[in-house]
């Protein structure tokens, strides 16, 4: 105890900030060592808590939500071998975090109602409880949907069986997938490197887009709040402002009738 310093302390947050983890997150490692030490200096046993107005600075700026649009996931499609296309299919047609199908086994796939339940989710080498309370949760299949899986499903399968695993059973490696099927596949159309959550943000998307309500995305994606799913919203804001303000400049004609300006453009996707 008496051998940490504000440095240890710097270095250890620097680290999972490097690792990717948020700002809040760092407070609350913060909040912990200063919680700690503090109890060390109540009982003597260091002088001066080293955590103490150790200030944790947000990010310069926020990680880009990246996201195809429908041409580029039918492309992108069209390059992947099985079972990178149907993971990939499965994350565009459900929202479902990477860890969440690397999970998903057969017994929770009921091809007759069209549903499919989010009870288990893999990552780090372990199986374990979805995200949060409201990740666990029972979504529909579309028809398209339905039928990639039961081109999938093999004969008399085990229902603890998973969905998607390796010959020998165990579950995908997402990183060698990501490697060796799907990154090679964008270089090869010309389409940006997207992460698997990238498919997440695409089906969020597509939701806003066909007028999907929030309450609707929420329970679809598992969030635990609406103010997540509005996050996830947010980068398709400025599409449908601008086709909002070119409504206006239509109904005012500023430019006259028959006028090729803005208002011509109403409609058209950017």
């Amino acid at each position: 105890m008496r051998t940490i310093s504000r440095g240890h302390i710097e270095s250890c947050l620097s680290a999972l900030r490097q690792t990717g983890y948020a700002a809040s997150t760092l407070r609350s490692v913060c909040a912990a060592f200063s919680t700690v030490l503090e109890a060390a200096v109540s009982r003597q046993l260091i002088s001066d808590n080293p955590a103490h107005g150790l200030r944790i600075r947000e990010a310069d700026s926020k990680p880009e939500r990246r996201f195809y649009r429908q041409a580029d996931v039918r492309r992108l499609l069209e390059q992947l071998d099985e079972p990178c296309r149907s993971v990939v299919a499965v994350a565009v047609l459900t929202g479902l975090r990477i860890g969440e199908i690397l999970a998903l086994r057969w017994k929770r796939v009921d091809l007759l109602n069209q549903t499919l339940e989010v009870a288990e989710t893999f990552s780090s080498g372990e199986f374990g409880p979805p995200k949060t309370r409201s990740s666990r949760r029972v979504i529909p299949m579309s028809v398209t949907l339905v039928g990639t899986l039961k081109n999938l499903r093999p004969t008399g399968c085990n229902p603890e069986s998973l969905v998607f695993s390796t010959r020998g059973g165990v579950p995908l490696n997402p990183k060698n997938l990501y490697n060796r099927q799907l990154a090679p596949a964008c270089d090869r159309i010309k389409l940006p490197r997207v992460s698997w959550h990238s498919f997440r943000h695409t089906h969020a998307t597509l939701l806003h887009e066909t007028g999907e309500s929030l309450k609707t995305a929420q329970a679809l994606l598992g969030h635990s709040d609406l103010e997540t799913t509005l996050a996830v919203y947010t980068h398709v804001v400025p599409d449908s402002q601008r086709r909002a303000v070119e409504r206006v400049a239509g109904v005012l004609d500023l430019d006259g009738p028959g006028s090729a300006g803005p208002q011509a453009d109403v409609g058209r996707p950017n």
